[in-house]
This record gives C-alpha cells, sequence and structure tokens, in this order.
C-alpha cells in the first residue's frame, strides 16, 4: 500500500514552512549583525546559506519523531497504510537521506565552504583579481580538505565494536535497533566525522549555551540601566580623565618633554576621554531616540518573557539531570556509550512531549520552540562572549559591527553547537526522541484475550515498534564506538555545572548598558560616525 497524502503533507510541508522561516530569519539575522559599510555580497550570501543549513540540521527532527507515531493509533497496532514493513521503510529512508544530505552539506561547509570565503575576503585588496584571491584561498582550504580526508578514512576503517550475540542479554535490551544496525564504509566514515563536529559542538554548548541560557532570561528580567543615570556617570568619568590629564601635565610642566611612562599614561588616559565622549554621544542620541521611549511600553512583556525562559531554563536542566541520573543507574554502561533501553525514572519534557502527540501538531510546536530555544540562547552566548582562539579574543559579535570573517566564524561555531543540540536533545528527551508516542500490543500470555499496550522501547523487535532514523544514527554509533557516547554523557554533566556557574554569575552582574554593543574601545571614530549618520 502506498504512503497516503494525507501523511506526506502532514509530515513534510511543516517541515517546508520551517524552510521558509529560517531562510527569512537567517537573512534578517546575518544582515542585522553584518558590518553596513565593510561587507561583500558573497561572504553575506555564504553567510545566510551556511546558517539556514545550519538551523535545518535539526528543524528535520521533529519530522523524523512525527512519521514514526504516525505510522501506529492509539492502540498500539499499526496503521493500516504501514501495515507492510516496505512501506515503513521507505517512509524512514527518506528521513534517512535528508539528515545524511543535510550532514553531507554541513561537512563540505565547514571543510570547504567557509573556510574557503574567510580566506576569500581576507584576499580583498584593491589590487586584487578575482582569480588571485581564488587562487589564494584554495590554496589555504587544500589543508582543510587534507584533515577532512583523514577523518573519513580514520571512520572508514578504524576498529569498532562488535555486534552481540543475537541470545545474548545484550541484544534484547537493544534489540529494535540491531536489526538496522549493518552499516557500509561511507556510513562509518561520514557518522565518524559527524561525531568529531558534534563532540567539538558540545564543548560550544558547555561554554556559549549554557551562558546564553543563564544570561537570556536574567538580562530581560533585570533589564538595561537607565540611560539618564548612566549619561550622568558617563560625563563625570569623562570629566575625571580630563583633570587627571591636566594634573600629570601640571606635574611635569617644568620640562620639556614627558618621560616614557607619563607619555603612555597620558595617552591611555586621552584614549579613555574620547571613549567617555563617544558614549555619551550614543546615550544621548539614544535618550532621544523615539524607538528606545517605545520599548519602555514593551518592558512588562520582557519581564514575562524573561520568567518564561527562566522556567524554560529550569525545566530543561531538571529533565537533563534525570536523564543523567536514569543513566547512571540504568543504563548499558559506558563501553556501550551510556545507551538508555528504557526511561526509569519522570522527565518532564519528555513525558509532556509524549502526550502532546494527542493534539497534532502541538507535539511539533513545542519540539520546534524547544529547539528554537536552545539556538536562541547559543546565538545570546556568542554575542555575550565573542569569538576566542584560546585566550585571544578574535571577533566580537555587534548588530551592524560585526566583521564579515566575524559572521563566517559565527556561523562555523553554530554549525558545531546544532549538531550537538541533536544529542542533547535524544538526551533530554530519550523516549519522544526515540519512539514519539509510539505503543505496541504485548501479549501477557497464550490467551488472545489477555493483551497489554506498553510504550515503546529498545527492547522490543522492530516488528512492533519503529525508531527514529535520528535516534538509530546515534545510538548506532554510540554502540560501534562508545568513546563518542561516553564522552557526551559526561559533557552533559559539565554543561549542567556550568549552567548553575552561569545563573551565579548573572545574577550579581551589573544590568547591561543601554548602549550595550554599540561602543567599544577599538572602534574606528570615522566609522562610528557613519554608523550614527546612516
Amino acid at each position: 500500500m502506498a504512503i497516503p497524502g494525507v501523511v506526506i503533507a502532514a509530515g513534510w510541508i511543516p517541515f517546508i514552512v520551517v524552510i521558509v522561516l529560517t531562510i527569512l530569519f537567517s537573512g534578517f539575522y546575518i544582515r542585522y549583525f553584518m558590518h553596513k559599510y565593510d561587507s561583500e555580497i558573497s561572504v553575506t550570501l555564504s553567510a545566510i546559506f551556511a546558517l539556514t543549513v545550519t538551523l535545518l540540521t535539526s528543524a528535520i527532527v521533529p519530522v523524523d519523531i512525527f512519521l514514526v507515531s504516525y505510522m501506529k493509533d492509539s492502540n498500539g497496532n499499526f496503521k493500516e497504510w504501514a501495515n507492510s514493513s516496505s512501506v515503513r521503510n521507505k517512509t524512514e529512508d527518506a528521513v534517512l537521506i535528508t539528515y545524511y544530505v543535510l550532514y553531507g552539506i554541513v561537512a563540505f561547509c565547514l571543510f570547504l565552504f567557509l573556510p574557503f570565503m574567510y580566506f576569500f575576503y581576507e584576499e580583498k585588496d584593491d589590487n586584487a583579481t578575482f582569480k588571485s584571491r581564488c587562487c589564494t584561498a584554495l590554496k589555504y582550504s587544500i589543508v582543510c580538505i587534507l584533515i577532512a580526508a583523514t577523518f573519513l578514512l580514520i571512520g572508514a576503517f578504524v576498529p569498532t565494536k562488535s555486534y552481540p550475540n543475537s541470545n545474548s542479554t545484550e541484544w534484547k535490551k537493544i534489540e529494535a535497533l540491531f536489526k538496522d544496525i549493518a552499516s557500509t564504509g561511507i556510513e562509518d566514515a561520514l557518522s565518524f566525522v559527524i561525531s568529531i563536529f558534534s563532540l567539538i559542538g558540545m564543548f560550544g554548548i558547555v561554554s556559549y549555551t549554557a551562558y546564553g541560557i543563564s544570561a537570556l532570561p536574567m538580562d530581560l528580567i533585570k533589564g538595561r540601566r537607565s540611560i539618564k543615570k548612566e549619561l550622568s556617570e558617563t560625563v563625570a568619568e569623562k570629566e575625571d580623565k580630563r583633570n587627571q590629564r591636566q594634573a600629570l601635565r601640571d606635574k611635569y610642566s617644568r620640562q620639556s618633554t614627558l618621560s616614557r611612562r607619563a607619555t603612555r599614561l597620558d595617552e591611555n588616559l586621552s584614549e579613555q576621554e574620547r571613549l567617555m565622549s563617544r558614549r555619551q554621544r550614543h546615550l544621548q542620541l539614544s535618550e532621544k531616540s523615539w524607538l528606545r521611549k517605545c520599548m519602555l511600553l514593551l518592558r512588562p512583556f520582557e519581564i514575562i518573557f524573561g520568567i518564561i525562559f527562566f522556567l524554560l531554563a529550569l525545566l530543561l536542566f531538571v529533565s537533563l539531570l534525570l536523564t543523567n541520573i536514569d543513566k547512571a543507574m540504568h543504563s548499558m554502561g559506558y563501553l556501550s556509550g551510556y545507551a538508555l533501553p528504557e526511561r526509569h525514572l519522570p522527565n518532564p519534557i519528555d513525558i509532556v512531549l509524549v502526550y502532546s502527540q494527542k493534539v497534532f501538531p502541538l507535539d511539533y510546536i513545542l519540539m520546534v520552540g524547544i529547539i528554537a530555544y536552545f539556538v536562541l540562547c547559543t546565538m545570546t552566548g556568542i554575542r555575550y562572549i565573542g569569538i576566542w582562539f584560546l585566550w585571544i579574543k578574535m571577533y566580537k559579535i555587534r548588530p551592524h559591527r560585526t566583521n564579515p570573517q566575524g559572521m563566517l566564524m559565527f556561523c562555523m561555531i553554530l554549525m558545531f553547537i546544532v549538531l550537538a543540540i541533536n544529542i542533547v536533545l535524544y538526551e533530554l528527551t530519550p523516549q519522544y526522541s526515540s519512539f514519539g508516542s509510539e505503543h505496541y500490543v504485548n501479549s501477557t500470555g497464550n490467551s488472545t484475550v489477555s493483551l497489554e499496550v506498553k510504550q515503546c522501547t529498545t527492547e522490543v523487535s522492530e516488528d512492533h515498534c519503529v525508531v527514529t532514523r535520528m535516534t538509530l544514527l546515534l545510538v548506532r554509533f554510540f554502540y560501534k564506538m562508545w568513546v563518542f557516547g561516553a564522552a557526551y554523557y559526561w559533557l552533559t554533566w559539565l554543561f549542567l555545572g556550568t549552567l548553575l556557574i552561569g545563573f551565579l554569575v548573572v545574577a550579581i552582574k551589573r544590568r547591561r548598558s543601554a548602549i550595550s554593543g554599540e561602543v567599544e574601545g577599538d572602534d574606528f571614530e570615522e566609522s562610528d560616525d557613519e554608523l550614527i549618520q546612516g
């Protein structure tokens, strides 16, 4: 029996809508943060494309979950159109191919496209031709290509854990997965590369996302500093710097030249005075802005959203904590990547999502909302912390002030993190991410009357339950290369600890400036004037 059109429409039309919204959001976000006068159309379009692909790798997850859930009714039986295993396989193969296509594009962007565009812009010069820029960028990008080839070879040929005997207890615990666990060398190579990316992304989640989840609600609740108060403080600080410079010059008035130390101090005070002058100018313009005055009317809504985001952060923390405790107590151990065959402890978000599937498309909206929340918090964390290489701060993400290279680096970091967000979603909602609201009919005896409808688990064969392709890809590779699964598990604990520290830091920090992100000490005053006039 063919797949009904209503199934295709219900599963994929929302995804198409998400694609359109993602493209619009990516275009707006990149244009909002890209430098107004120091950009190039090729870099802007590349960043928009990369950000769109990045967000879509998580947007496919709700489609995957919906399709496996829609195959069965509430009584635990397959619907008429899904009775045939070939139809079910065809449906899930379409999702699996979509995953591979998106992950392949992500790998292409990270290893070739974004590095090429980064070095292509670096070679921008009045005397440089398009051909020379391409050749130089390609020369530097070869290093990334060699790294990609190395990862793919390692993934294809590295020894992996063998599968257990079909009569063993280990097989029974994840029986639904082992029938589909065989994979080719190409799939193993791509899975290895994506796992490396996800591992890097987990470190990004520990730093950027954890702080963003802490900072976003607290900043909304606390609000920004008063413009009038900050303006008076700025004027007073400017006058203080001026007095210090005058006192320094009076001290050395009898000498023809200042000492080297006094000269450095005078230059430093002069620079700080100019910075205070620029801050004063921006604050005065902001004080007169009608948009800023209108934003004061939205302050109550800002507090409400801050409280909602705080409660959601608390719910995420509790759910991840319970899942990790559940894994510590009931998982198959580190040699299986801490795979959890069945949920034992209650998980609030997991339970809500499973039951919300009874009202279509409520669960789809909630899942997309959770993914959007993670992405928004990640973007917030990157904005507040900036892009660093070890102890060196490379780029700042600021409205209309971000260098094109900074936007490309931003997209690269976000790509790593979004891949890791898929793993966090599995950690956060193990039952929903694996089976949605699927149930199966369990026969408790020889009598046909003695039947029980139970939630699907990985202990049930594929003939009764269909697992999502996301879970299949993750658990399959976690089992074959347990180091990644164990690393993700322990990094989740580190994420929870960082989240608590982040809330403590944000709670004791003073409120953000009314012109936060507009004025920095290393800005050029000429570009500052252009932005104000523009």
